[in-house]
């Protein structure tokens, strides 16, 4: 099982791996060893669900949509919310872990890198609470459309770098952080916001998130005294998906969907589907399924959803997938501002445009299950936003 993966050379079957410029394998190696020691601190431990609680807001609650239920008639379905935890997405579970691990190595910067803006909100916020100074690259197609949170970084006193080089998105803010961190590696601790990246960033991100998926099977007990028959999450890189899948992935009962970007469709270049019409490679230090073209040159992701926006995904997505403990699906920006609509008017949540994907594909899910099905939803981040795109796209 995969509590036992990564192996020590940071692989998950074929995928993983640590494949980074050579200044930065020094701190890499000492970053591997110092997360196995705090994984085993409980004094760490102890600050860190300190944090969560009382800062954070976790436990954050499993809600039976019982509206949303009865529309779809053939589920009966949970939305774990982690759109209420502090900054209002699930990003800060695994800032909150990581600038603890940075604090601890003596590191006084943070870099970051944001698609959606909330992963950079989440890490301007934990920076601003131990006061030290934060720089968060965002590409500067995301600076637009995703303007209030590029106020809320400078508000806690980031400072946000709009990258213009490439596609001006997710991808492209990663590669300035990594340029940024080779160069500043002495005091500067990269707090990558996804299961993706060099070893061993896609596990610790991984075993940060993973508090959603062990308090969703102890709630859905609690309430139920079975598990779910299925867990749906979107993915981008897949921090959210992989933190509530991972304390699943021994019961084998419990079926596993990621639901991924379409963009205009599957069938056009303007896609975000990496684990669905990708091929193994390497990006930002790791080997997993990525978009590119013959010559293996990286192509353009698009979704209407910045944090979806990204031409990867996590290794541990990808060996979900060769192994097929997961399956992975796909969700157009049509049918995501639909999932959007259909979950404000019926339960009166409005959710990030992300999360709205993997709404999406309920009524789908719905016409798929034989009988009556109980399903998890991971309702990764709320529709604050994405108000301002959204006022245009409606």
């Amino acid at each position: 099982m995969t509590k036992r993966l990564p192996n020590t050379r940071g692989y998950y079957g074929p995928f993983g791996g640590r494949f980074a410029p050579e200044t930065l394998m020094a701190v890499l190696s000492q970053l591997e060893k110092q997360y196995a020691a705090i994984k085993k601190d409980k004094a760490f431990r102890k600050e860190l669900e300190f944090y969560l609680k009382e800062y954070a807001g976790r436990p954050t609650r499993l809600y039976l949509a019982k509206g949303l239920s009865a529309h779809l008639k053939k589920l009966k379905v949970y939305l774990k919310r982690e759109d209420l935890l502090h900054t209002g997405a699930h990003k800060i579970n695994n800032t909150l872990g990581q600038i603890l691990v940075a604090r601890r190595m003596g590191k006084t910067r943070i870099i970051a890198e944001t698609g959606a803006g909330q992963h950079g909100v989440a890490t301007a916020t934990c920076a601003a609470l131990f006061g030290l100074k934060c720089v968060v690259y965002m590409g500067s197609e995301d600076v637009q459309r995703q303007s209030l949170n590029v106020l809320r970084m400078k508000l806690m006193g980031a400072t946000v770098i709009p990258v213009e080089s490439g596609s001006k998105t997710l991808k492209d803010a990663m590669n300035e952080a990594v340029r940024d961190w080779v160069t500043n590696v002495a005091d500067t601790f990269y707090i990558i916001g996804s299961v993706a990246g060099f070893h061993p960033y896609p596990a610790m991100v991984r075993d940060f998130q993973s508090v959603i998926g062990r308090e969703a099977r102890r709630q859905f007990l609690a309430l139920n005294k079975r598990l779910p028959d299925y867990l749906l999450a979107c993915v981008g890189g897949g921090s959210n998906a992989m933190g509530l899948f991972h304390p699943f992935y021994a019961d084998a009962s419990v079926k596993m969907i990621g639901v991924e970007a379409a963009g205009h469709g599957v069938h056009t270049q303007q896609h975000a589907a990496t684990l669905n019409l990708g091929t193994t490679g390497v990006l930002h230090g790791s080997k997993s399924k990525l978009l590119q073209n013959s010559d293996g040159q990286v192509q353009v992701a698009h979704s209407i959803a910045a944090g979806l926006d990204y031409p990867g995904v996590g290794p541990e997505h990808a060996y979900y997938q060769a192994s097929g403990r997961a399956q992975y699906v796909t969700v157009t920006d049509v049918d995501a501002i639909e999932g959007l609509k259909l979950l404000s008017r019926l339960e009166g949540i409005i959710p990030a445009m992300e999360t709205a994907h993997a709404i999406a594909y309920l009524p789908r899910l719905a016409r798929r299950v034989k009988k009556t099905a109980t399903v998890i939803v991971c309702l990764s981040g709320r529709g604050d936003k994405d108000m301002n795109q959204i006022s245009q796209l409606i």
